[in-house]
């Protein structure tokens, strides 16, 4: 008999690629299973993930940036998967007040909500492995410093810290699995908000060319059965709370290799007739190549293998998406990108205005002396 049969598990972000997969294969180990989703467009959550399952699965719409609907979801649970987040980078460094709500302060409302209604609830909770940065040594471990590159990164962080805190100080049982370039069914192809990999798969399914600039980056890819695996064995075991753990797959790729990869699979899948997809390589960037331990989505995770062997920038080109520099992971716009409708756009004061303004400034200050 399964660990899991009769027990009660909510989990955050149930209707997404990951909290889908996870819900199904607790209901199939006999667990009475809460799906908890905004279904906001934007993250990920879409109720054809669970088709077939409905009838056998709690849904819940609600956000949890809602501490009032948390504090009444998780009474009488056994276990919470807190996989709710906000994940693209893009959209961090845009609307970086909505990523901090969700990415941070929810995670500490929901805290605050198990301390208060249900405090021997187990907690696992998905991290990122991206909050690392450019490596100091690889492979990259649990121990190496953490240096997040954007908004997302660094509430990221803040809300594992939150867990990892709210264990050691209150007794919430709570550990954090750092995830990256999770792949399988369910997963998310219409844009790069989880990872790259699902835009060149779109590309392929519709019979569109993709470029993969330079190739030779590694990669390792984590299967999602695997990434439930680890999930579902840290929330049983005792020597996980208060732990922080890399979750990954067991083998590395090239972008080249992944590309051909793909087309040839197309290729073997195709009807006769249609237009297999093709490829479209540029040469003129090497790069070095890392370990599997820190791998990152090109596309949607700016990575911290950054190196290039001729010291010239390493980018993949995905159309429609943006460029990373991923030297210096400087972000620069795709020249067929648009503004995304529904984030507010910061406004530009015009420069004289600045220019006047801070003259004023350092008038007052010679007037009246710097501040002490």
């Amino acid at each position: 008999m399964s660990l899991y049969s009769g027990a009660h598990v909510l989990i955050t972000g149930g209707l997404g690629f990951i909290g889908s997969n996870l819900g199904i294969r607790l209901l199939e180990e006999g667990a009475s299973v809460t799906l908890v989703d905004s279904l906001i467009p934007e993250y990920g959550g879409n109720p054809a993930n669970i088709r077939g399952y409905e009838s056998r699965l709690k849904v819940n719409i609600s956000d949890v940036r809602d501490p009032h609907s948390m504090k009444t979801l998780v009474k009488g649970h056994d276990f919470l998967f807190n996989l709710a987040g906000q994940t693209s980078h893009m959209d961090s460094m845009a609307d970086p007040y909505t990523d901090l709500d969700i990415n941070c302060k929810a995670q500490l409302s929901i805290l605050e909500a198990c301390r208060n209604a249900n405090p021997g609830i187990r907690i696992v909770f998905a991290g990122t492995r991206q909050i690392y940065g450019k490596p100091d040594y690889l492979p990259v471990d649990e121990k190496h410093p953490v240096r997040p590159v954007d908004v997302n990164g660094i509430n990221k962080m803040a809300g594992e810290w939150y867990h990892i805190l709210y264990n050691n100080v209150y007794g919430i049982r709570a550990c954090s699995l750092r995830l990256t370039n999770t792949i399988g069914p369910r997963m998310r192809i219409k844009d790069a908000r989880q990872t790259f990999l699902g835009v060149w798969i779109r590309q392929v399914l519709t019979g569109k060319p993709f470029e993969v600039w330079g190739g030779e980056q590694l990669r390792d890819f984590t299967y999602v059965d695997d990434c439930v695996d680890a999930m579902m064995r840290a929330a049983l075991h005792e020597e996980a709370f208060g732990q922080i753990f890399n979750i990954g797959g067991g083998k590395r790729i090239s972008l080249r290799d992944l590309a051909d990869l793909l087309v040839d699979t197309a290729k073997g899948l195709m009807k006769s007739g249609n237009t297999p997809p093709t490829v479209k390589r540029s040469t003129s960037a090497t790069t070095t190549p890392t370990t599997a331990a820190c791998a990152r989505s090109s596309a949607g995770n700016p990575g911290p293998n950054s190196g290039t062997a001729s010291g010239r920038s390493s980018t993949i080109t995905v159309p429609g998406f943006r460029t990373i520099c991923k030297d210096c992971h400087e972000r620069t716009p795709h020249p067929t990108s648009q503004p995304r409708r529904g984030v507010p756009q910061p406004a530009r004061r015009p420069a004289q205005g600045r220019r006047r303004r801070a003259g004023r400034r350092l008038v007052h200050q010679r007037q009246t002396g710097p501040a002490v």
